[in-house]
């Protein structure tokens, strides 16, 4: 493989086996990362997307880890780098959606589990990818994008309060790790899709909102990933700090 493919560094991807982080693995690769993806269950579809990358003349392995669990965002990370090298980008992809419900049916197991993955393993990715990656630490730099959603400002009434909560976290974390770090070499940032086509989104549901966003349809999962791209690359040098909306207008 050429230098210039190498120069876009070393990517773990949360959640590569599907949807966004599916895309985003692919694209990082084709534009020269090579990637890292974790998966928590479905081992086959994220080695299809593994195989696909290899496919195109890109480097990737996947990793089975749960990233609520310490240990297994550790042993990730060790994997990434005994592979291919030092960890310079991370996408803080993994996630659930849990309901549909409503608060007052929200059972406390699906809250847990909940935030466990969306909050708790974001905030894992993110301080095992700081301890890597800072230059005060001994670390190359490097970039992170966190997975918000515009349910964190939209509430997700009647459906997802939850899940809305847990994103308004993680727009919270971009904020401040981004000023933290900054000074480390480390620039933070999320991005905030809308209505994506993907298996977190039931067709029926996308079919009901659809006529609500004002570009007329969902997103495909590649039309966030190439916004991910961008703020992982030299391009976006100068944002920090910030959750791009990828929504459509709505």
């Amino acid at each position: 493989m050429s230098e210039e493919r190498r120069r876009g560094g070393v990517l773990v991807v949360t959640g590569a086996s599907r949807g966004i982080g599916a895309a985003t693995a692919r694209l990082a690769a084709a534009r020269g990362w090579r990637v890292v993806g974790s998966y928590l269950e479905r081992r086959e579809p994220a080695e299809a997307v593994a195989d696909a990358i290899r496919a195109a003349g890109g480097e990737a392995l996947m990793v089975q880890a749960d990233t609520a669990a310490e240990a297994d965002v550790a042993r990730l990370f060790d994997a990434a780098e005994a592979r291919f090298g030092r960890v310079t980008g991370l996408v803080n992809n993994a996630g659930l959606n849990g309901g549909p419900t409503t608060v007052a049916d929200l059972p406390v197991a699906e809250l847990r589990r909940l935030i466990d993955t969306n909050v708790i393993g974001a905030f894992l990715c993110a301080r095992e990818a700081v301890r890597r990656m800072a230059t005060d630490r001994g670390g190359p730099g490097g970039a992170i994008v966190n997975l918000a959603s515009v349910a964190a400002v939209r509430g997700s009434a009647g459906e997802r309060v939850h899940y809305a909560a847990s994103k308004g976290a993680v727009v919270s974390m971009t904020i401040g790790l981004a000023q933290e770090v900054a000074r480390s070499g480390i620039r933070v940032n999320a991005v905030s899709p809308g209505l994506t086509e993907t298996e977190m989104n039931p067709a029926d549901r996308l079919a009901r909102l659809v006529p609500t966003v004002p570009i007329g349809r969902v997103a495909d999962p590649e039309e966030v990933a190439r916004v991910i791209l961008f703020l992982l690359s030299e391009e976006a040098s100068y944002v920090l700090g910030t959750n791009v909306t990828v929504s459509g207008g709505r």
